[in-house]
């Protein structure tokens, strides 16, 4: 064989040899059909057979976790078509195509257990509302072409945090929404009509706009339901005297004998019924004659008596709030109660009623109401349309010249005061660090939402501390005592020790505000952390809690801060760091330097995210909640 063809054997032996073969890889084939198929600007260019996904030379916009891809966002890449072959990314949790040209309806992602965040707003996504994702996070479609109804079983999502719909053509009714883990929403710009359900009420009126039959609050009351004008009530004793009377057949005579004496029957039972009416109007207005002449008897009037040692009367009502089960006072004065504490505002009570429901009755002292009874009513309007998973419920309230009293949900597991500081010695059980972080985060979104119920209202709660911290039977914090203080004068205000803020304590004249309920809020979270009261001795010297953090912090020993309690617990030191930081951030001395309560939540809430993934990670097993690093790419 000549030298050259050798040669020229050689070389094409070492071409091939040379050039790498296409990677083998589970998630490869999908990522690359989905570039042939919507890349037409070539922006994917990094996309290549002959490369590992999850390499060293990774693709553009693809993050992996134990060689899998978990997280793709691809934003404003002119990418179009469909993204229907995504779905063979099994493993995927993030996925953000913003700002594309993409087309076609959602495609079928109901099997992907761990997604979590999926960001699609600003194509051209059309069809109806996806399917259901238990376990989603946030799901942003908005500036799409999306129609028809939204499915009931959307409240199944109970995880979900966002749900951004607006600039679609999404109809029908939205009355039956009842996501309560909701923190961001928009339907503004579609067609959906109807009353907006209580559960969403708390959102600001934007976020419904321009939906022409939308109504209820905070948009515009709906309206009552028309009769049309030619419909007649009929009433439930009238006869037609024109009715025939059913014939049996081959006996006409029977069937109209019949038919007169059912008319005579009527006739009959139609004088009885008014003479038994007449005789009970009788007789109820003879009682009041008496009742009238006797007003000064105890036996007509309003007893308010709930285990306090005060009896007092006074004419009142009951006022109740949605669909709170009605109960009258006297049901209260037969219920068995007990003190559940005694503090600046008035007297708590448990209270067990005759059907065995229970309920918290809290009874107001005098001072407190420092205005009169419409601005009394008022603010207990405002209240009771507080309705989150949070925030206890206020039920009812009772007003009258002597007496005061307001009836909230019973939380069953006490609160946080009890939880930190109770039985501290020999047979105590500890509050480990899981418990602590979730009731810091659920105690945040509740005061949060109270800032932020009804934006003009700038609503304060006004007395945070740990006893108005509860906790329910799933020991989920919920705030409770709040919005008083704007109805409460100055003098009777509670001064909580260690918790008030420096611009009030230096003000007898100066009402609480959002930004003191947050200086307040960055002590419990200190409470939480140390386990120490707001106010402590040290050397012999009253000192308030957020000074003796700061000092010892400032000498670098931050581990002298927290409960010994804790230090038990591996691996959660950043954790404690990172949630004492927000503490401190939120005493700041100046009240501009202290964050609004909604950016507490999103600092706490990502370090929620942080253990659950360090958890995961510790099992290698992929974390049901996305990772801080992905949901930080995402949040833009």
């Amino acid at each position: 064989m000549p030298s050259h063809l050798l040669l020229l054997i050689l070389h094409v032996t070492l071409i091939h040899a040379a050039a790498p073969p296409p990677f083998n890889h589970p998630d490869l084939p999908a990522l690359l059909s989905f570039k042939t198929t919507s890349d037409i600007s070539n922006n994917l260019s990094s996309w290549n057979m002959s490369l590992d996904p999850c390499g060293k030379t990774s693709f553009l916009g693809v993050t992996c976790l134990h060689n899998r891809v978990t997280g793709l966002v691809l934003e404003g890449l002119n990418l179009h078509g469909s993204f229907e072959s995504l779905t063979g990314l099994g493993k995927l949790r993030v996925l953000s195509l913003k700002h594309n040209q993409l087309t076609g309806p959602f495609p079928d992602f109901s099997n992907f257990t761990s997604l979590k965040l999926v960001f699609l707003s600003d194509n051209r996504i059309s069809g109806e509302f996806p399917k259901v994702l238990p376990d989603l996070f946030r799901l942003d479609l908005a500036n799409n072409d999306i129609y028809g109804e939204i499915p009931v079983t959307v409240n199944k999502m109970t995880r979900l945090l966002t749900l951004r719909l607006e600039g679609n053509r999404v109809s029908g009714s939205i009355h039956f929404l009842n996501i309560t883990s909701l923190r961001d929403f928009n339907i503004s710009g579609n067609n959906v009509s109807g009353e907006i359900p209580a559960s969403l009420s708390g959102f600001p009126g934007s976020v419904f706009g321009n939906n022409p039959v939308l109504c209820g609050f905070p948009l515009s009351e709906c309206a009552p339901p028309k009769i049309p004008s030619n419909v007649v009530p009929s009433s439930p004793t009238s006869v037609p005297w024109t009715a025939e009377v059913p014939k049996r057949p081959g006996n006409s005579h029977a069937g109209g004998k019949l038919g007169t004496l059912a008319v005579a029957a009527i006739i009959i039972g139609d004088v009885l019924v008014l003479a038994l009416v007449s005789l009970l109007l009788y007789c109820y207005f003879a009682g009041e004659k008496i009742n009238e002449k006797n007003k000064n008897n105890v036996e007509g009037e309003k007893m308010i008596y709930v285990n306090s040692g005060v009896n007092s009367f006074e004419k009142g009502r009951m006022v109740f709030f949605d669909d709170a089960r009605r109960f009258e006072l006297e049901d209260l004065l037969r219920a068995s109660a007990e003190m559940l504490g005694k503090g600046g505002l008035g007297t708590a009570y448990k209270a067990v009623l005759d059907d065995r429901n229970v309920v918290a009755v809290k009874r107001l002292k005098e001072v407190v109401i420092g205005g009169g009874k419409r601005e009394f009513e008022q603010q207990m309007e405002v209240l009771g349309r507080l309705r989150h998973p949070n925030v206890v419920s206020l039920k009812a309230y009772y007003f009258a010249k002597d007496e005061k009293l307001i009836v909230y949900d019973y939380m069953t597991n006490g609160n946080l005061f009890w939880l930190l500081h109770g039985n501290r010695g020999p047979g105590r059980t500890p509050l480990d660090w899981s418990t602590r972080l979730k009731i810091a985060a659920g105690a945040a979104r509740g005061l949060a939402f109270i800032h932020t119920f009804g934006s003009p209202l700038k609503l304060t709660h006004g007395n945070i501390k740990s006893t108005n911290i509860l906790l329910d039977d799933s020991n989920n914090a919920r705030v409770s005592d709040f919005g008083l203080s704007s109805i409460t004068p100055q003098s009777a205000i509670p001064r909580s020790a260690g918790y008030r803020a420096p611009e009030l304590s230096m003000s007898n004249t100066r009402k609480p505000t959002q930004k003191s309920d947050v200086y307040s809020f960055g002590v419990l979270l200190m409470e939480l952390l140390t386990g120490k009261c707001p106010t402590m001795a040290d050397n012999g010297e009253v000192v308030d809690l957020p000074r003796w953090v700061q000092l010892i912090a400032r000498e670098e020993w931050t581990k002298e801060v927290f409960d010994l309690e804790l230090m038990s617990y591996k691996d959660i030191e950043g954790e404690m760091v990172g949630l004492l930081d927000i503490a401190i951030l939120c005493t700041s001395e100046a009240p501009d330097h202290r964050p609004m309560m909604e950016n507490v939540v999103k600092m706490i809430h990502d370090i929620e995210e942080a253990e659950t993934s360090l958890r995961r990670d510790v099992v290698d097993v992929v974390s049901d909640s996305p990772s801080v690093i992905e949901a930080g790419r995402v949040s833009n």
